[in-house]
């Protein structure tokens, strides 16, 4: 990084002290991030890059309100420069007093924090060469017309400093894949896809491969995407017995648990660009969010997952914390400026994007804890319903409240057992009445980890990475439908 860094470094105060201005606290994080992205379509490059980019972002508090300043200009100049309209913008905002802090809510920490085992990182040839086999493998007849294959990693530092006396230090390595397959026969198309868009996310690098094991994988999911083309369409019901594979919990748990959960959305921060919330600040402690099954987690300790982390971006030490125990509503997703405001407890969730945006309320790793029922014992004791898998459409109102999901494939489940392929598979139902027919919960056998790198939030806007990891479970009187 730059020279600065190294000052920084070895006298963290003194570029402090040599701010000229008066403030109750100044904040400073410096990320540095590397990407590379690679694409394939048809085993042809479709799209090959290499970024870095870096820059450092100064929060200053006057009077209990924040600014902020962001630079790419990693100089002593640069730095005081970003400094100054941050305290320009804390200025401005005291005098509207919408919320006054204390500089607490930016904790004092130390520490250094590697990614560790080192990630397995691949040469962009060596890439190439792996994708251009993958999309092979997916072109498994002539019915597959299409066949994509992507991978992108992304290498990450931070260092955050304050005026108070925090010095930490923060790296990551993650590893993002996409493989799909396209199929037509007539004027029927059909798409698989491995888990779902960019579902496969993960800490760390190629070592959470083994090309052989993966090179099956893609090998089923070209079969399905012509299977397909012969399948049923997904029968349309008044209600039914569904149950949903971990690739589409991720969706569910994503949009219906995590999102209305977020304490800056609840608060109404979120209301003009990606909705609130249906739920409301006195529901913490009260409401039964779903079924005595139900428990989720908020954990961004565990390794693999891709939103994980030993603290978030202001300095707030993560730990795993519930919040909804056996149904009932805990506490919400709102890292410690939501928790000042709305007087309810959070967690350490708040996290940006990069150097030039401040840190919001993000999911993080949410996960649904595993309950004590097989697959096999769960098929069993169906005797009518619809086992859907992959997530491909999604929708759901402002509120997170109403919601229609559809899904790559499905199978018919008739008198315990899984009886015929579907195509096309659909449901609908609202949050509390979906989460309260919640009646099994797979065991940890049926457990899988998946995420997205593309959760969107914020003016302006922020994508970021977030987790999770769930069991198949079962749900009672849902919805149906097919469609063409």
């Amino acid at each position: 990084m730059a020279p600065i860094l190294e000052s920084l470094l070895h006298h963290p105060q003194a570029w402090f002290g040599s701010l000229d201005f008066a403030a109750d606290w100044v904040g400073l994080r410096l990320v540095q991030q590397q990407e590379q992205i690679l694409a394939l379509r048809d085993a042809n490059p479709q799209y090959q890059g290499f970024e870095t980019h870096g820059g450092a972002m100064v929060e200053v508090m006057v009077d209990g309100h924040l600014g902020y300043g962001s630079t790419p200009q990693l100089t002593p100049e640069g730095l005081r420069h970003a400094a100054q309209r941050a305290y320009h913008q804390a200025q401005t905002m005291a005098r509207w007093c919408l919320h006054a802090h204390s500089p607490h809510i930016r904790p004092v920490v130390s520490g250094h924090h590697p990614h560790r085992p080192e990630p397995s990182l691949l040469s962009p040839g060596e890439t190439t060469d792996l994708l251009r086999r993958i999309c092979q493998t997916l072109k498994v007849s002539d019915a597959v017309v299409q066949t994509r294959a992507s991978a992108s990693t992304l290498q990450r530092q931070s260092w955050l400093f304050s005026s108070s006396g925090t010095d930490l230090y923060q790296e990551s390595s993650s590893l993002t894949t996409h493989y799909g397959a396209i199929a037509k026969a007539g004027n029927i198309v059909q798409s698989r896809t491995d888990n779902g868009f960019y579902a496969r996310t993960y800490r760390g690098g190629w070592e959470r491969e083994s090309e052989v094991a993966l090179l099956e994988r893609v090998q089923r999911v070209g079969e399905e995407a012509v299977a397909l083309l012969t399948a049923a369409n997904c029968p349309t019901t008044a209600t039914t017995t569904l149950v949903l594979a971990p690739d589409q919990m991720l969706l569910q748990l994503h949009e219906s648990v995590g999102h209305p959960l977020e304490l800056d959305r609840i608060l109404g921060d979120e209301r003009n660009y990606a909705g609130g919330s249906f739920v409301r600040p006195e529901d913490f402690g009260h409401k039964v969010y779903g079924s005595p099954l139900m428990t989720v987690t908020f954990d961004p300790t565990v390794e693999e997952e891709i939103a994980s982390y030993a603290f978030d971006d202001t300095g707030h030490p993560a730990q795993r914390v519930d919040l909804i125990r056996h149904g009932l509503l805990l506490r919400g997703l709102g890292g410690l400026e939501s928790q000042a405001r709305l007087q309810q407890p959070g967690v350490a969730n708040a996290r940006a994007t990069s150097w030039n945006r401040p840190p919001l309320d993000r999911m993080a790793n949410l996960n649904l804890e595993p309950g004590s029922s097989s697959l096999e014992a769960m098929i069993a004791s169906i005797e009518s319903g619809i086992y859907m898998h992959t997530n491909r459409s999604w929708s759901i109102d402002d509120q997170r409240y109403k919601f229609q999901f559809g899904c790559e494939l499905a199978y018919r489940i008739e008198g315990g057992e899984i009886t015929e392929l579907l195509r096309n598979p659909n449901y609908r139902s609202v949050t509390p009445q979906f989460w309260h027919s919640l009646v099994q919960v797979g065991d940890a056998s049926t457990c899988e980890t998946y995420g997205s790198p593309v959760c969107g939030k914020g003016e302006p806007n922020q994508v970021i990475s977030v987790g999770h990891r769930s069991p198949v479970c079962v749900f009672d009187n849902i919805e149906v439908f097919g469609g063409g």
